[in-house]
């Protein structure tokens, strides 16, 4: 064991700075937990008094709380299967054509987005989906009036949905083109000698041959189940749209931060924390257990 740390020792030079980092940054915050079993004073710091479990009782039986967890389950599921879904059919698409510079191409247009943060895609999804903008517009030719895509409850968590798969997909697209590169060709030319027509080939060859990274990735994608992009709604989200659009992150930020409820916003932080962990750890074991998938 010591030889082989000893022999891997330039590696092990490589993970300080990052291990440092995350000690500092994740592992030592754990500390202010503490704060979510106090009734929190800045000015007492972590000496306040100690309430116990009151914070937690006092969030669970708030109504928007609940409705932050339904508005964040409901939005994180439906980007987590669209996040699957689309990549999985453009793939198959995109490998279908022939013409390599026409193919890296669109590889790298559907990729592009997912470098851009949400800072950014924000201001130009505002622009886009505006009353006046490029949507609205087109939809306009054909006698529709305005939909306020941002400024409806009904509509807001879709237009998340939508803008989510699409600045994300182009990310799933390059892992399965990569899966897809491993399918032996000689599959295909035996289909063809059977008479078997592209469609035929995809249904019995290429899908059940990519369904193991499939399943791979639905399964990992559990751990963000209670994850429906902060970055994204906070840049996007109003007042208006409280209703459908508030999730827990959100709503943590609107307690601790905007309303200095600290020990509440901590409780509901950590409440998502532990169930998070779980999730990552239930994801994980469905990895090894289903596509053969292990980290250690």
């Amino acid at each position: 064991m010591l030889n082989k740390l000893w022999r891997q020792r330039a590696f092990h030079l490589m993970l300080i700075p990052g291990v440092v980092l995350v000690f500092i940054f994740s592992y030592l915050p754990f500390y202010g937990l503490i704060i979510s079993f106090q009734d929190y004073n800045p000015g007492l710091g972590f000496n306040s008094p100690w309430v116990g479990m009151e914070n937690f009782h006092h969030v669970f039986q708030q109504p928007n709380f609940i409705r932050t967890i339904w508005n964040t389950l409901y939005m994180s599921i439906f980007k987590i299967i669209g996040g699957i879904v689309v990549p999985v059919i453009f793939a198959l698409l995109l490998n279908e054509v022939a013409h390599t510079f026409i193919k890296r191409t669109f590889q790298t247009l559907v990729y592009l987005p997912n470098f851009l943060s949400w800072v950014i895609m924000a201001g130009i999804m505002i622009d886009i989906l505006s009353s006046e903008g490029i949507v609205n517009s087109f939809l306009g030719l054909f006698g529709v009036g305005p939909i306020s895509f941002l400024g409806s409850p009904a509509i807001f968590p879709w237009t998340m949905i939508v803008t989510d798969i699409w600045k994300g997909f182009g990310f799933g697209t390059v892992v399965y083109l990569a899966a897809l590169t491993s399918i032996d060709p000689g599959l295909y030319e035996a289909a063809v000698m059977d008479g078997a027509r592209r469609w035929k080939q995809t249904l019995y060859i290429t899908l059940p041959l990519l369904a193991p990274t499939i399943v791979l990735m639905s399964v990992l994608s559990l751990s963000n189940v209670l994850n429906a992009g902060f970055d994204q709604i906070f840049n996007l989200y109003s007042p208006a749209v409280y209703e459908s659009g508030d999730i827990i992150d959100t709503y943590v930020y609107r307690l601790g931060i905007q309303q200095a409820q600290y020990s509440v916003g901590t409780a509901v932080g950590l409440f998502k924390s532990v169930v998070s962990c779980v999730m990552v750890a239930l994801s994980y074991f469905l990895a090894d257990r289903v596509a053969g998938y292990r980290i250690f």
